[in-house]
């Protein structure tokens, strides 16, 4: 599947306000400056698509695009750090929150993981927690361009040591880099396959 349109929709303070319409959803979501905006922008062929900013914490609102008419890549705001006050950070935990329990159209989350990094401990219990509530949700390395393949091939499987502590397989997982898209592909033909599973 290629994506020939990506069209800004809405975006909402609230999960009530989101689309109504009865097509899947895909998530994408994880801690503030973990490069979400500029995988998005790759993935969709459009660098403006989402707004990327130096500064963690540029995402504040659930964002909805409609890509190919067909189904929803949905921008949730990080969790974790961001430079903004505690009452606004309690907000987008809120707001996430709300997000996962209600969105009866959400089809996979895609949870973005710092290529370069350890496993965090926010990481791991978001995941958990989206386990406990059977909520879908594959994992996607960022940056990897950042990283050396054996340095990078090191990292992801120190990774899955850390991941496998908590789970009894590790979850479907891809390597990407908005740099040289890297990764790409995969992750558009995993949500082709998804999307079409759902129809049948």
């Amino acid at each position: 599947m290629a994506i020939n349109t990506a069209t800004f929709v809405t975006s909402n303070t609230t999960v009530t306000k989101c689309p109504t319409d009865k097509i899947p959803e895909y998530a994408f979501i994880g801690r503030s400056n973990v490069g979400k905006s500029s995988l998005i922008n790759m993935l969709t062929n459009n660098k403006k698509l989402a707004k990327t900013s130096n500064k963690p914490g540029k995402t504040q609102l659930i964002n909805h695009f409609i890509i190919n008419e067909l189904w929803f890549l949905v921008d949730l705001p990080g969790y974790g750090y961001a430079k903004v006050s505690k009452k606004a950070r309690s907000k987008f935990q809120d707001l996430i929150y709300d997000y996962f329990s209600k969105r009866l159209q959400l089809a996979c989350t895609f949870v973005l993981i710092d290529s370069r990094h350890d496993a965090q401990k926010i990481d791991l219990e978001f995941m958990q927690f989206l386990g406990e509530n059977a909520i879908p949700f594959c994992v996607i390395f960022t940056k990897s361009d950042k990283l050396g393949k054996v340095q990078l091939d090191k990292n992801i499987a120190k990774y899955k040591k850390s991941m496998l502590q908590y789970w009894e397989t590790m979850p479907t997982y891809f390597v990407s880099s908005s740099v040289n898209k890297n990764g790409k592909d995969e992750i558009i033909k995993f949500i082709d396959h998804v999307t079409k599973s759902l129809d049948e």
